[in-house]
């Protein structure tokens, strides 16, 4: 069974940093692109970052604009696990983080596609 487990969340204060791991069992992370979701209150899911394996046997991976240049996604295919690494975090990447799995193709930061989540995890920014 196709499970995905997130941990690493907690609370940080802003300029702060956190590691977001996504521990996957059940598949071989070889052939699915992963990403990271986000939904804080009131507001909609959005797409954070996520990682792919190309046909060229490289990563592909992608950021939101709001991310970008702070958040780094990566992946240990022997470990089964893709981290988020979370640099100068703000009061505004208040949310839960979740990881989803979507089998082959590049990733993309909508949610379509992706049919595996985990439970996700909270993240808070606050002095």
């Amino acid at each position: 069974q196709l499970q995905l487990a997130e941990s690493g969340g907690g609370s940080v204060q802003p300029g702060g940093s956190l590691k977001l791991s996504c521990a996957t069992s059940g598949f071989s992370l070889h052939y699915y692109a992963i990403a990271w979701f986000r939904q804080a209150p009131g507001k909609e899911r959005e797409g954070v970052s996520c990682i792919s394996r190309t046909a060229a046997s490289t990563y592909y991976d992608s950021y939101a604009d709001s991310v970008k240049g702070r958040f780094t996604i990566s992946r240990n295919n022997a470990q089964d696990t893709v981290y988020l690494q979370m640099s100068r975090m703000k009061a505004e990447d208040t949310a839960v983080y979740y990881c989803a799995a979507k089998r082959g193709g590049l990733c993309g930061l909508g949610s379509v596609g992706y049919n595996y989540w985990g439970q996700g995890t909270q993240v808070t920014v606050s002095s």
